[in-house]
This record gives structure tokens, sequence and C-alpha cells, in this order.
């Protein structure tokens, strides 16, 4: 699960600038209960974790910490997975807070569903990152799909999630996903034009070391190359709630690489900062996509490998994911919103 922050409106100075989460302190010392004694995360509130996010400086999520669950460093990144009475299980990787079980449903439902849903017969799926497998837990609820790739740097990771998230990582159960552990950018350079229907991002900046390669406007004229015409990308974008949000610059260059459909969606996640997403939705030069109105809706009698229905998305809702508040239609500009 990516981290607040996604594809930015600062893509033409940066491509896609994001900025990751700093923690208060990353070195845990536990007593008998899991928790902490002389250093505190959050000096505070002692046992408790303060997630603060730059881009919001002035303000900060507050978890209690009721047991610490894992903490450890791989070759690439640092995992820290805790507690909370609250927000069940939360995941910190690298400072950036990646999910909590409360609501990690209503980003991964909608991140795959916006694009699958857009179009008719999905049957080849990329996703690069996502590790908790809770897109891939999504996207076996689609029976037209046939095939599910997934590319992720870090093993430790999947393990971890299929360890200690069941819920979320059932989505590895599904026979169709087939996972590579490596380089997300490598792997995409590598595929042949034309090889997917969908293709998901679910890694940036502040969730690991090969994020930034993801953030770079080559990766996303590849990304293009390897869908089919028609074909449909989704990432994780800037909350409309984020200063100074502006997205026309980003919609422009998106409209020029992948030449089909664009268009900025965004819903409610409480445990992110200011308790929004945004996505960007982007289709290829060929059939046409209207991503506001779903063509391919769910089957709800079709649970693929996820143990319960859908918890957030419906049809309903995908098509008011587009519905922008006035001050965010400003920024948008007049052409996008």
């Amino acid at each position: 699960m990516a981290f607040q922050t996604g594809l930015s409106s600062s893509f033409l100075e940066s491509h896609l600038h994001v900025t990751p989460v700093n923690v208060v302190s990353q070195n845990v010392t536990q007593n008998g209960n899991g928790i902490q004694n002389s250093a505190s995360l959050s000096p505070v509130f002692p046992g408790y974790y303060a997630d603060l996010a730059p881009s919001w400086p002035e303000e900060a999520h507050v978890y209690k910490i009721e047991k610490i669950i894992f903490q450890e460093k791989s070759q690439y990144q640092d995992l820290f997975v805790f507690q909370t009475a609250t927000h069940g299980k939360v995941v910190i990787l690298d400072g950036s807070l990646q999910l909590t079980e409360k609501d990690e449903f209503a980003y991964q439902e909608m991140l795959t569903h916006l694009p699958l849903c857009s179009i008719p017969n999905p049957k080849k799926v990329l996703l690069i990152g996502g590790g908790d497998g809770g897109i891939l837990r999504e996207v076996s609820r689609h029976s037209s799909v046939e095939h599910i790739d997934i590319c992720d740097l870090d093993k430790m990771v999947i393990d971890v999630y299929k360890k200690f998230f069941p819920d979320i990582a059932v989505g590895y159960e599904d026979p169709r996903v087939n996972v590579t552990i490596g380089d997300g950018a490598a792997f995409i350079k590598s595929i042949p034009p034309g090889t997917y229907d969908a293709i998901i991002l679910d890694a940036f900046q502040g969730m690991g070391a090969y994020a930034t390669e993801l953030s770079d406007k080559d990766f996303l004229e590849s990304i293009a190359k390897a869908l089919k015409p028609g074909g449909v990308m989704s990432t994780p974008a800037d909350s409309v709630w984020l200063k100074n949000f502006a997205m026309e610059d980003t919609i422009a260059l998106c409209r020029k690489i992948f030449k089909g459909s664009v268009n900025y969606a965004w819903t409610s996640v409480p445990s992110y900062p200011s308790g929004a997403i945004g996505f960007m939705l982007c289709a290829t030069d060929g059939p046409s996509v209207d991503f506001k109105h779903p063509v391919n809706p769910l089957d709800p009698i079709n649970f693929g490998v996820a143990k319960r229905p859908p918890m957030f998305y419906n049809s309903e809702i995908h098509t008011a994911a587009f519905c922008l508040p006035a001050f965010a239609k400003l920024a948008m500009g007049s052409k996008y919103a």
C-alpha cells in the first residue's frame, strides 16, 4: 500500500515528487508488554507512535501502541508493525505509514476497481509494489482476469504480511498470481509492448528503496508502452486537501504520455494525512475508456480469494469519486475539472 502522496502537482519540475514521512524515532525498547520503556516513539505521549508527514508540518496522527509485533531491517528497508486498540495492526515502512487494519480496504479497493471496472474484460494485470497482497485480493474478484503479475522488491515485506495479516495477504492464494521479487522499474522496462490490460502502481518514494524510479517520467512512458490499446493504469495521487493542490500540469503530461482518457479521483482513508487520498487514472489510445462510468461491475457473489464482499467500493462510489469540491475544480483548471 502506498503512502499518502503519489503523483504530485510538481510533475513537470520533478516528475512525480513525493515526500516520505519522518517518524519521531524508530528505535524501540520493549518491556514485557512489548511497549518501549525509556525510549519513547513520541516525547509528548509516551507509549504512542506519532506519524509526522512533512507535507503536513503542523499536524500528526498519533497511535497508542498496545504491543510491538515486528521490527526489523531487511536489505532494503525498515519494517515496523504494532498493535493498536482502535486501528488494529499498523504498518510503518521506512518511516511511512503504509496501512492500518481499520481502513486499508478503502485504499486497496479503490486503487484496484476504479481501473478494472472501467474496461470490459481485463485479462492480464500487473501490480508494481503492493507486497501486502491487498490489491491482489481485490483483483481476484474479477473473474475475467486470467493472469496476475506482481513485482515487489522485498521478500521480507511479503513474508511479514503473510504471517501477521492473513486477511490482506490472502491475495497470494489466487492461483493466477505470479510473484517476481525484484526491481519494479527493471521489470516493467523488460516487458514486450502491449502486454497488459491494466497496470496498478503501488510503490513510491516513502515506500522503499526503489520507489524513486517509479516516480520518473521515463518509467511512466514504459508503462504506457507495456499496456494494450485502451489499457489502463492507476496510481495514488495527492489529496485535494494538500496545500497548493494543483493537478493541471500532471494531467496534461499524463495525457501526452498515455494519449487516452486521464482523470483524477479521490476518496476517504482516515489514517492518511488529511483523511483523503487521490488517484490518477490513465488510459492508452485505443478503445475509448470512460473512467467515470464503470462498464464492468463487480459480481456480488464472486469474492475471489477474499473472505468477504468489498467493504468500500461500489458502482455509485466509483462515479462519485470523480466529483470534486469547488476549490479542487479550480485547482485542476477549467479543461480538466
